[in-house]
């Protein structure tokens, strides 16, 4: 039987986030902080996915070299995903289904969903369950926050309220 309950949160977001929890987690493993090489097999929309994404997850601190794979996941399913809407841009969402009358005549009987329109919906779950992982989303973003050192200090009302030791 696997373990129960939800999957703990990664030591670096909880740090990030300014939990305790953070702070009493010494066990756990501390992966390399290095950018991660992109993959030479990926294809060319992921590789420009990657270049998008990278410098940003470096920049919220949650990148690490450890994630490759996962971060080479989100670019090809993004990739994939891609190409699905391309095909319902061009073509439709529906397609006809045709079939021939008594009288011989090719009539148009009902529209079906494309296969592209369940592709799609299926790459975008997906999507969504990597970019949660990787903070991608508003919502997986609400619960980050950076610890006080990393914050513009000339920044909103905070500028008013330092606090000065002595």
């Amino acid at each position: 039987m696997g373990k129960r309950g939800p999957k703990p949160t990664p030591t670096p977001l909880l740090k990030i986030r300014g939990s305790w929890r953070g702070k009493t987690r010494a066990d756990e493993p501390a992966p390399d902080r290095t950018r991660p090489a992109c993959p030479s097999w990926l294809r060319k929309e992921a590789k420009r996915v990657w270049r998008e994404v990278v410098p940003q997850l470096e920049a919220m601190g949650v990148l690490a070299k450890c994630d490759r794979n996962a971060l080479a996941r989100y670019c090809q399913t993004w990739a994939k995903w891609r190409t699905a809407e391309e095909v319902l841009i061009a073509e439709g969402d529906t397609r006809e289904v045709k079939a021939l009358d008594r009288a011989g005549r090719i009539v148009v009987m009902d529209l079906k969903d494309r296969p592209e329109v369940a592709r799609s919906m299926k790459l975008g779950d997906q999507l969504l369950r990597l970019e949660q992982q990787f903070g991608l989303t508003p919502s997986a973003r609400a619960s980050l926050t950076q610890p006080r050192e990393n914050r513009d200090e000339n920044r909103g009302k905070d500028r008013f309220f330092k606090t000065h030791a002595g």
